[in-house]
């Protein structure tokens, strides 16, 4: 199936609009990392899979007077307890009980018993405790240390796989495309607060493979097009790329973002994060492969040609097997 035949889009033609959308976001992002690492001591909200600390979600059976649960919780002697209305209205009268990190890791359990002794105490059978996340301080730096490291394992990974496939300035291009998608996605979530958790690091790690797939697609429809025709320069060869490979990345990011975009808004408070790094992920992702990677290739060339040297890209070699 195609949509789009004969297209003749000048993309590069474009590419200072396009450099200047990426700075935006990615400045808009690094700023609102850097307030948040001076309030919190960390660029983005961080889970409980990754801070430590308790963290209990309760459903009562009227709607929730938040004050109320707090002075409860004052009651009881817990202080410092954060407690949040989930704005999800699939999340009917609910709220989140968090306590702050305890480096007593002897002490993980007794919070949960003492918020579930205040509530009864405040609501009387009128309550159910729907999920409990315990994490000790220990795991939680051990689970941020694994998280960045996975994440930069697999740009590591695929440089290495585009260096062996095509050539070294197609494995930087894509890696640097990715970390623009990655600083983007983790950006949007310092920018409307919310926390980062493990479902959230499998959703960026699934964009990485995601986004570098769709610029795989293009670095080989370029390559393709690089060995039929040498005479074409190489600006106009990448637009004739990106044309032809238009109505596939059209078909599979379109559909694939529908079904990530329901996810977001049907899925619940616990698929939140998951599915929003996916929404954002999936549309930075395509641009990223049209309008940051395959420019690169470009100025590798217009580089090269202006330090005096042969002016021709790599993947007019014979590909490797």
């Amino acid at each position: 199936m195609e949509l789009f035949r004969n297209v003749n889009v000048d993309w590069l033609g474009k590419k200072w609009y396009f450099l200047g959308f990426s700075l935006i976001f990615s400045i808009a992002g690094i700023v609102s990392m850097g307030m948040h690492y001076q309030k919190i001591g960390s660029p983005v909200p961080l889970g409980v899979d990754f801070r430590g600390g308790t963290d209990i979600q309760v459903q009562f059976n009227a709607p929730p007077n938040v004050e109320q649960i707090r002075h409860a919780m004052d009651a009881a002697g817990i202080k410092n307890a954060s407690i949040v209305n989930y704005n999800d209205p699939s999340a009917k009268n609910e709220v989140l009980i968090s306590l702050p990190r305890n480096n007593d890791e002897s002490q993980l359990d007794s919070g949960r018993q003492r918020i579930d002794d205040a509530l009864k105490t405040a609501y009387p059978s009128s309550f159910t405790i729907r999920n409990v996340s315990v994490v000790g301080p220990t795991v939680g730096r051990q689970l941020q240390v694994k998280a960045l490291l996975a994440t930069l394992y697999s740009l590591l990974g695929m440089l290495v796989y585009l260096w062996f496939r095509f050539e070294l300035i197609y494995g930087v291009a894509a890696v640097v495309a990715v970390f623009h998608d990655t600083l983007i996605t983790i950006g949007a979530f310092a920018l409307t607060n919310q926390e980062i958790s493990l479902t959230v690091i499998a959703a960026i790690l699934t964009l990485v493979g995601y986004s570098m797939n769709d610029t795989i697609v293009v670095f080989d429809r370029i390559r393709e097009n690089l060995r039929m025709n040498r005479r074409e320069t190489l600006a106009d060869l990448v637009n004739r790329s990106i044309n032809q490979t238009l109505s596939r990345t059209v078909l599979t990011s379109g559909l694939t973002f529908l079904t990530v975009l329901s996810l977001f808004i049907y899925g619940g408070e616990v698929l939140h994060g998951f599915s929003f790094a996916l929404v954002i992920g999936i549309l930075i992702g395509t641009y990223s492969s049209i309008a940051v990677a395959a420019p690169m290739l470009v100025a590798y060339q217009e580089w090269r040609g202006k330090g005096g040297k042969k002016a021709d890209l790599p993947a007019m070699k014979k590909a490797k097997a």
